[in-house]
């Protein structure tokens, strides 16, 4: 019988990938399922980023690239960096990858056995197993409903411990769309200051804003030299399929994290680096176009949620989610199965995302107008049947 390594068997498959692929089984069986569960925007990569795409491939950029990134791309993520988050950053601070492969890397790079790391809970469903593949052990503080589902100074403060290595936040959030505040991120990072902390800020959605306004962590004042800030194309340019992002460290921490990537992927793909400078230089347009659509599905669907009696819903500031809290006799998981198979409609149990998840469900408005009111809709006669 083959062996397997703890740091694989200690870990569950992506409850979010798990779910896609029952979608997309049950739809090649025939069945009509509305997804209301899967974080992809809906709309198409804009045109001028595939242009610059086929003309990368036509001009033959089928090879390896320098490891950290061509030089073009690395440039444009340094300029958008100093210009729209005031991180300090030059070219060289810049590793070109995927966004998630960039947390990978990140974790292995900077965290040993025996080591912890904060995460937030609930909080996306990869930060924890990524930190046990790293052979360190995820501590969840509770970022819940009553929190605004952000984590607040003094529960960050009472989960430090002499092990503690990292702290990795996320604004704005996945499940539940919460924005950081300026003062709520610079009392979390004077806290990573005082216990000497790397803070990893997941900025995927950073675009995708509707109230409030975006903070990085690494422009504050003495932040710089411990944040990770890592980024990318996949949300805010409808690139999921792309596999590019980026991240931006301080020298030290980027000597280390290349390593991971110089013995893994080598190097981003090279035409669709080529992508993301037009992506970054090009006209934002399509992007300003797809957050308004997606302001108006998040009104549409908190009106459908509110007609349901059993489900109160925060108010997400970003992304596009919403985790409504659900009064209902079963766990989160339970509930979403029951959905699933009576409602032909997929959600994501709370309980994906941590323990303080359980009891909700991530509703992902990355739908049609009409997919939204008819799987809320369907959802309410689930509950009501109950």
């Amino acid at each position: 019988m083959a062996r397997f390594a703890k740091r694989v068997t200690s870990i569950e498959p992506s409850p979010t990938v798990r779910l896609a692929g029952l979608i997309a089984e049950r739809k090649a069986q025939g069945t009509e399922v509305l997804s209301l569960a899967i974080g992809e925007p809906d709309f198409p990569t804009p045109a001028h980023v595939v242009t610059a795409a086929k003309g990368a491939l036509d001009e033959g950029y089928t090879k390896y690239t320098p490891a950290p990134g061509i030089p073009e791309l690395r440039e444009a993520i340094a300029e958008k960096s100093v210009r729209e988050n005031r991180i300090p950053a030059s070219a060289a601070n810049v590793l070109v990858a995927p966004t998630k492969h960039a947390l990978f890397m990140t974790c292995m790079a900077l965290l040993d056995s025996g080591d912890e790391a904060i995460i937030p809970d609930p909080g996306w469903v990869s930060y924890g197993p990524m930190v046990r593949l790293a052979g360190a052990t995820p501590i969840p503080v509770r970022a819940a409903d009553e929190d605004g589902f952000v984590p607040s100074a003094d529960a960050v403060s009472e989960a430090i411990t002499p092990r503690t290595r990292m702290l990795m936040l996320n604004s704005p959030s996945n499940p539940a769309g919460s924005v950081y505040s300026r003062d709520q991120t610079r009392a979390l990072a004077d806290i990573a200051k005082d216990h000497d902390l790397i803070v990893v800020s997941d900025e995927i959605y950073e675009k995708i804003l509707y109230d409030g306004m975006h903070v990085s962590p690494a422009s504050l004042d003495g932040m710089f030299e411990r944040t990770v800030t890592v980024n990318g194309f996949s949300k805010t340019y409808s690139m999921t399929g792309w596999r590019l992002g980026w991240l931006v460290a301080p020298s030290p921490l980027f000597r280390e994290i290349s390593k991971v990537q110089e013995h893994t992927i080598t190097c981003a793909t090279a035409f669709a680096q080529k992508a993301g400078v037009a992506a970054l230089r090009g006209p934002m347009a399509p992007v300003e176009a797809m957050v308004a659509e997606f302001r108006a599905r998040r009104e549409l669907v908190l009106a459908e949620l509110g007609k349901i009696d059993r489900v109160s819903t925060f108010r997400p500031g970003g992304a596009f989610y919403v985790f409504p809290r659900v009064d209902a006799p079963i766990n989160s998981a339970s509930l979403a199965e029951r959905i699933l198979t009576e409602a032909s409609t997929a959600v994501t149990p709370g309980s994906a995302f941590g323990d303080a998840g359980d009891g909700h469900l991530r509703i992902s408005y990355a739908a049609s107008r009409e997919t939204i009111v008819e799987g809320v809709r369907r959802i309410g006669e689930v509950l009501r049947r109950l």
